[in-house]
């Protein structure tokens, strides 16, 4: 909710593309620099406590940025600086987060469990956007801030309720140590290897769209805060969609050549977005990104929480983290700065088919990929 309502305060402050790259560089920046020593954290720490202390931050800052907004003392510098410390949050957040799941549930629920979280936590990603749109045509851009910050409240409630049990903690390595071995890991393990890679190449140049759809929007479709909304919805409903087929489907077969598909058609919804005048085609096209989105993340998660072992967790999960979360603010920032010297549509689309290309390519030349089930 926050996202949608942080862009179009940029736009309304700027009304530059540039600096809508900028400040979604601003706030995933810390997810390429500081998760992956937030995965060393998280293996020797107790992860609800480093939970606890997240969820607050991010708290504290949604109503930070909802007092400055409601007063209007608020420039684009302020709005870049709150998303930074928001991402610093959230950075240290993520790996503790998708590290927990498997430590609250029994061995033989575990693929269905990592499928539902899966599910539900990059529903939230296209949901919270869409609510964001109609938040704020109904309280404001100050209000939908003020509603993210009592939405931590859930959060942190929750935390306190769990039972999470008792961990072995590793504290004998250094944290330099823990990460070199936790990249060993990872290389050992042909299939985790590559779908690292695969994710990196899709956040990089496929992911920073999301950033940019307040700008086609408002520039390229002419719509207004409820116009977003409706298109938010398309593909909100496009994940939901997603997100009920991976949960029902469980344990999911043939996984390297489903998420080489469903990759290939959420690259290709994008180019078609990218250069959509129709607000009809524009949401079905939104419709196809959420569905393919979703059942592609989805695959990328449930693949390699469930080829990771235990001890190991918290460390590939802030490398996957990284690669997720982490590489989108520079192909934002690479985005923002190409819209100012071709159409922005333009730009978007050409680093939508490099995603597309390299799908192919990987599932071409990789027989780990081809074999993985």
């Amino acid at each position: 909710m926050q996202n949608v309502a942080q862009g179009w305060l940029v736009l309304t402050l700027t009304n530059s593309a540039f600096w809508l790259g900028v400040v979604g560089f601003a706030g995933q920046i810390p997810f390429l620099v500081v998760t992956l020593y937030g995965g060393v954290i998280a293996d020797r720490v107790n992860k609800r406590r480093l939970l606890l202390v997240t969820q607050t931050a991010m708290m504290l800052l949604a109503f930070i940025l909802a007092g400055f907004t409601f007063f209007h003392h608020i420039a684009v510098w302020g709005v870049a600086l709150l998303a930074f410390g928001g991402g610093v949050a959230m950075a240290m957040n993520a790996p503790s987060y998708q590290a927990l799941v498997p430590k609250l549930v029994k061995r033989e629920d575990l693929t269905n469990a990592i499928a539902l979280n899966s599910a539900q936590f990059n529903t939230s990603r296209i949901l919270g956007p869409t609510l964001g749109g109609y938040a704020m045509a109904i309280f404001g851009m100050a209000g939908n801030f003020f509603l993210n910050g009592l939405s931590f409240l859930a959060v942190i409630w929750a935390l306190l309720r769990i039972e999470y049990p008792e961990e072995n903690l590793n504290r004998h390595q250094s944290l330099i140590e823990s990460l070199r071995s936790g990249f060993a890991y990872l290389r050992s393990h042909r299939e985790m290897y590559v779908l690292i890679w695969m994710t990196a190449f899709a956040s990089f140049f496929g992911f920073p769209f999301i950033t940019f759809i307040p700008y086609f929007a408002k520039v390229q479709l002419g719509l207004s805060e409820a116009g977003l909304g409706w298109l938010m919805a398309c593909s909100g409903f496009g994940s939901v969609l997603g997100a009920l087929t991976v949960a029902i489907t469980g344990n999911i077969r043939h996984r390297g050549r489903i998420l080489t598909a469903f990759g290939v058609a959420f690259f290709a919804a994008i180019i078609g977005f990218s250069y959509s005048h129709s607000f009809a085609l524009s949401a079905g096209l939104a419709f196809c990104e959420g569905f393919s989105g979703i059942l592609m993340i989805s695959c990328f998660n449930v693949s390699i929480q469930h080829l990771s072992s235990d001890e190991m967790r918290g460390r590939i999960m802030s490398i996957y983290a990284t690669s997720f979360l982490g590489l989108p603010p520079i192909g934002s920032l690479l985005a923002g700065e190409l819209s100012r010297h071709i159409p922005t549509g333009h730009a978007l689309a050409a680093m939508a088919g490099v995603s597309l290309l390299s799908f192919v390519a990987f599932y071409a030349f990789s027989e780990p990929l081809r074999n993985f089930d």
